[in-house]
C-alpha cells in the first residue's frame, strides 16, 4: 500500500510550487499549522547540504474535530503533512494518505474520516 498522494511539477521553482501548494490547500479546506524547512535544519544542526525539501503541516479543522471526537489520542497521526522536495526535472509534492497512516488504529468509524481527508487532498495535489 502505498502511503503519499504524489505528483511532480515541472514547470515551475520550488518557491512557486510551495505558494501553490499553499493555495490549494486553503482553496480546499486546510490551513497550514506548521512548516518545517529541513533543508535549513539540516544545515544548521548538522552542517550538511541537500535539496529543498518543506514539510507543511496541514489541517481542515472540522475534519480533525471530526477525527479527535472518534479517537482522541488521533492527534498523535495530526496534522496531515504535505512534503515538497527538489527532485530531477521539478518539484515532488507529496502528501500523507491518511488511509493508510490511520491503518493500525483498531477504530471502525475512523476510516469513514479517513477517507474523506483523502479525497479532499487529492484534489488538493491535483489543483497544485
Amino acid at each position: 500500500m502505498t502511503y503519499t498522494i504524489d505528483r511532480t511539477i515541472t514547470d515551475a521553482s520550488f518557491e512557486e510550487v510551495d505558494a501553490r501548494a499553499r493555495k490549494a490547500l486553503m482553496d480546499g479546506g486546510f490551513g497550514v499549522l506548521t512548516e518545517i524547512d529541513v533543508k535549513a535544519t539540516m544545515k544548521k544542526k548538522l552542517d550538511k547540504d541537500m535539496d529543498d525539501y518543506r514539510i507543511l503541516g496541514a489541517c481542515n479543522p472540522g475534519m480533525a474535530w471530526q477525527a479527535i471526537g472518534m479517537e482522541p489520542r488521533i492527534g498523535a497521526m495530526l496534522p496531515c503533512n504535505v512534503i515538497l522536495r527538489s527532485v530531477d526535472g521539478g518539484v515532488m509534492v507529496s502528501a500523507v494518505d491518511p488511509v493508510a497512516s490511520m491503518a493500525a488504529i483498531e477504530n471502525e468509524d475512523l476510516p469513514n474520516v479517513a477517507g474523506q481527508v483523502r479525497d479532499m487532498l487529492e484534489k488538493v495535489v491535483a489543483a497544485i
